[in-house]
């Protein structure tokens, strides 16, 4: 395929063909899941009436946020049709009540904590955009993570400064666009609390990345919270501290696309994603950084060129790059 830098109706077009092509396929797939007991194993469509493609749950809750997302930017291309009647059939009552009921199990409670509670908020607020009945149906299932993530926080003494799905930076970014929309009025306020605690005094980073399976940059995902965090004339004082030589391009780690080397392979596949988040975060902090725009904004355009043309390369990658190359494109 052919991708562009900028988010357009065509690359809309493929990233919903993409995400049909991977949204109710159930295998291959890989579980989360504690055994209590041999009642316990089930297919994944069993277990999961709407989350059961895409290879594993966050990913496949992802590739609906993906659908939400163009059919609501794109609403005219031809993808349209079939995206709209998905959304339709996945975000029903029975179907939620299915979802939150896997919740409930015993051994459910670290259930894709924190990365796949983010992302099912992003998704609940895209919804809520929507002239549809889809954000009343995934409402219950939205509240369900929303108070796991108000339990969760006060309890996370520390970060977790992974580049993986564990990241506590990445959960509070997404988890930021569903704040207008949670049951608890506090729910913002307990975001940003969190994120002043872990990242609030930081000073002078020193990334050791890129790690071997990353998708997220521990150090740029950081930046972006805090740009979430921080009222917007605060913040460059917060960053020239924090990364005080981005206008020399340095840390010189930051801004060297991560190279793949196997993309049939899940883990190192997975540097692609990096690549797409490093993009991501590097065209929202040109935003609010106006005196670095042209470094921040190359850096972010020499990242997509290193992964957009590889969304498709195999399905390792394919069942969740479309997402992020969305975000860094169009978010």
């Amino acid at each position: 395929m052919d991708w562009d830098r900028n988010m357009t109706a065509e690359l809309a077009q493929q990233f919903a063909t993409l995400a049909l092509g991977h949204v109710g396929r159930e295998f291959p797939y890989k579980l989360d899941q504690v055994l209590m007991g041999p009642h316990d194993l089930a297919t994944p469509r069993a277990l999961h009436p709407i989350f059961y493609g895409s290879f594993d749950w966050h990913s496949c809750v992802h590739g609906h946020w993906l659908l939400a997302r163009v059919l609501r930017r794109f609403p005219q291309i031809a993808a349209a049709t079939d995206a709209r009647a998905w959304l339709a059939g996945a975000f029903t009552e029975a179907k939620v009540a299915g979802e939150v009921a896997y919740l409930a199990r015993p051994g459910a409670g670290g259930f894709e904590r924190p990365y796949g509670w983010a992302w099912l908020l992003k998704l609940q607020s895209e919804l809520e955009a929507h002239d549809a009945p889809w954000a009343t149906a995934l409402r219950p299932l939205a509240r369900a993570f929303e108070a796991r993530l108000l339990a969760w926080l006060p309890k996370a003494t520390y970060p977790t400064r992974t580049g993986m799905h564990g990241n506590s930076a990445f959960a509070l970014t997404l988890a930021h666009a569903y704040a207008p929309f949670a049951a608890d009025p506090g729910f913002g306020a307990a975001l940003k609390g969190a994120a002043m605690r872990w990242y609030g005094d930081d000073t002078v980073a020193h990334p050791l990345e890129p790690s071997g399976a990353d998708f997220l940059s521990p150090t740029l995902i950081e930046a972006e919270c805090m740009r979430l965090t921080l009222p917007e004339h605060l913040f460059p004082a917060w960053l020239s501290i924090f990364l005080p030589d981005l206008e020399e391009g340095q840390p010189a780690a930051l801004f060297i696309p991560a190279e793949v080397s196997d993309r049939t392979d899940g883990q190192i596949a997975h540097l692609d994603g990096l690549n797409l988040s490093r993009a991501w975060c590097f065209r929202h902090l040109a935003g609010a950084a106006p005196a670095l725009a042209d470094r921040l904004n190359a850096a972010a355009d020499l990242h997509l060129d290193a992964a957009l043309p590889h969304l498709d390369a195999h399905y390792m990658g394919e069942h969740w790059l479309a997402s992020f190359a969305l975000l860094a494109l169009d978010d």
